[in-house]
């Protein structure tokens, strides 16, 4: 096994059974199945809703969120965590399914790798879904693209509909960390090559096509939402939507694929449903809707996570995922790891290797904040304390008395080494989280307006002060209010390395203030983004980007990718 890439060595060395097999073991009959080679394939929803599926339907159908305290740079290991807890729940005997986010492109060829967990709990073909898999991103880029293409086209053919090339609000994407990108001129070279105006691009995953498409319930939904797509204002300020330019049937029938969810494996054999990739930071950071649904619909147990920590990904999960695909959790796992909890009580990162059980302590305060969040929602978490190698026991047994001293429910999570075997504490204490039930709340109102959602959020997850609307901000406010779109649920946009808007600050910080620069309606998705500090829609490549380690061996397999 190769020491710098572990985990491709352990995924190119395992010995994957047919999706056929996997597809039978998770309720999914034959005739819904569109293989892509022997272990990955669609769902296909249209199919499966014909046929008789395999299983009844009956009995308990579990729903677990898993999400993490803040991260380090190179992450947690949250998706190791879920998937390993499903291979536990597997090994428990109960009928398990996990749903995860597709990996983007964009930050496996940066910094933080791909998305498919890690050592023995991973979601293979690692190789596949770390790259292009399916093609679903392919197809959200170029539905995008070609809806940007159509609005320019439509000016340059004599703009009937009065499009101010100004106040435009879609953007090209494309999936790379390409800050080159972020602003841009197009339009030049004359009156053939189009009217000249100022652009930018975002990346995929935080593109409205990518949220609309994991949060339709079905190709029609999806359809919907995409005409009710805003693209821009006329110069009288009123809305431009897809459905005024009649091209909404031309980016569905673009989707028509993309929008089943894709079926593969873990390494313990439990069927896996990865789908859909928006970023939590910039976007809303779950998987498809469709995805989550067939899962709950076939398992007693569903294994899901959101992006980064509480403050983000999960707050999203919980006020605008929950909400519109009328999801209930029934327990909440939050990822804690010796290495961030010292980053947290004030260690640098390049000394987080060394034992400091005075630090891990420290940076418990980051840790108790995301558990009180995950309690602002009536639910109880269970925290997941994932060994990394380097970590000491006095450590790991300090942090885990910490826990039990104040009631948190916690267990060792050894999974990235053992694979399900290593979350079986895990799992049976989310087990017992189960049966003790829950009030499960929304964080706010949506019809108490974007200001006091926002305030609520800055508060009570952020440990803000205040929040203070800046630049474009209060204009687009009054915008938002004008056309009746500021009773919309709001998806934040803020750094995953702090409570507050400012990644610097570590720790638990309070009595700051929430900067908010922008308000972005993404009416098809049915949500305002609020942009914040400094976060860019347009991610750029770190000095030595880890595609400077990739390549392909001698009989073309996968070397350097994690």
């Amino acid at each position: 096994m190769s020491s710098e890439n572990p985990d491709l060595a352990i995924a190119q060395a395992a010995t994957l059974e047919p999706i056929e097999t996997i597809a039978a073991r998770a309720g999914i009959p034959a005739e819904a199945l569109i293989p892509y080679g022997r272990t990955k394939a669609k769902v296909d929803l249209r199919a499966l809703a014909a046929s008789t599926p395999t299983r009844s339907g009956d009995g308990e159908h579990r729903l677990v969120l898993v999400t993490a305290m803040s991260p380090t740079p190179a992450g947690e290991g949250k998706s190791t965590t879920t998937v390993g807890l499903a291979d536990a729940f597997t090994l428990r005997g109960r009928r398990t399914m996990v749903a995860l986010r597709e990996p983007a492109l964009g930050p496996i060829m940066g910094i933080k790798g791909g998305a498919t967990g890690g050592g023995y709990a991973q979601v293979v073909p690692m190789e596949d879904i770390n790259l292009h898999f399916t093609g679903d991103f392919h197809a959200i880029q170029i539905a995008n693209n070609t809806l940007a293409a159509l609005v320019d086209n439509h000016i340059q053919q004599g703009n009937a509909l009065g499009i101010d090339p100004r106040r435009l609000q879609i953007k090209r994407v494309v999936d790379v960390n390409d800050r080159a990108l972020r602003h841009v001129v197009i339009g030049l070279g004359g009156p053939l090559q189009g009217v000249p105006r100022e652009d930018g691009f975002d990346i995929v995953v935080a593109s409205e096509i990518m949220a609309i498409l994991c949060l339709a319930r079905d190709i029609h939904d999806l359809q919907r939402r995409i005409a009710a797509m805003v693209v821009g204002f006329t110069y009288d300020r009123e809305a431009v939507t897809v459905a005024d330019l009649r091209v909404e049937g031309a980016i569905t029938l673009l989707l028509k694929d993309a929008i089943n969810p894709n079926l593969v494996q873990t390494l313990g054999g439990t069927p896996a449903l990865v789908h859909g990739g928006p970023f939590a930071n910039i976007a809303h950071g779950c998987n498809s809707l469709t995805a989550t649904a067939l899962a709950q619909s076939l398992s007693e147990v569903t294994v899901t996570e959101a992006g980064f920590g509480s403050d983000l990904g999960a707050e999203k999960f919980l006020d605008i995922t929950a909400r519109f695909g009328r999801l209930t959790p029934d327990a909440v796992v939050v990822v804690a790891t010796v290495r961030a909890l010292k980053m947290h009580g004030g260690v640098a990162r390049t000394e987080l290797d060394r034992e400091d059980v005075e630090a891990a302590l420290a940076g418990t305060a980051n840790l108790h904040r995301h558990v009180e969040n995950i309690r602002g929602f009536g639910l109880e978490p269970v925290i997941a304390l994932n060994r990394f190698p380097n970590d000491t026991d006095a450590e790991l047994e300090a942090v885990l008395a910490w826990a039990g001293e104040r009631g948190f429910r916690a267990a060792r999570s050894e999974v990235w080494a053992r694979g399900g075997e290593g979350a079986l504490d895990l799992a049976d204490q989310v087990a017992a989280a189960f049966e003790d039930g829950g009030a499960f709340r929304h964080l706010y109102d949506p019809c108490d307006g974007i200001e006091a959602s926002l305030t609520t959020i800055a508060t009570r997850i952020y440990g803000a002060d205040r929040v203070e609307l800046e630049g474009r901000a209060p204009a687009q406010l009054r915008m938002l209010a004008r056309h009746g779109w500021d009773r919309l649920p709001v998806c934040v946009a803020k750094t995953q390395y702090s409570f507050s808007d400012d990644p610097t600050l570590l720790g638990a910080p309070s009595g700051h203030v929430l900067h908010v620069r922008d308000l972005v309606p993404k009416i098809g998705a049915g949500f305002v983004v609020a942009l914040t500090g400094d976060i860019m829609t347009m991610p750029g490549l770190p000095r030595e980007p880890a595609a400077l380690r990739m390549g392909v061996d001698a009989e073309g397999n996968a070397v350097g990718l994690f």
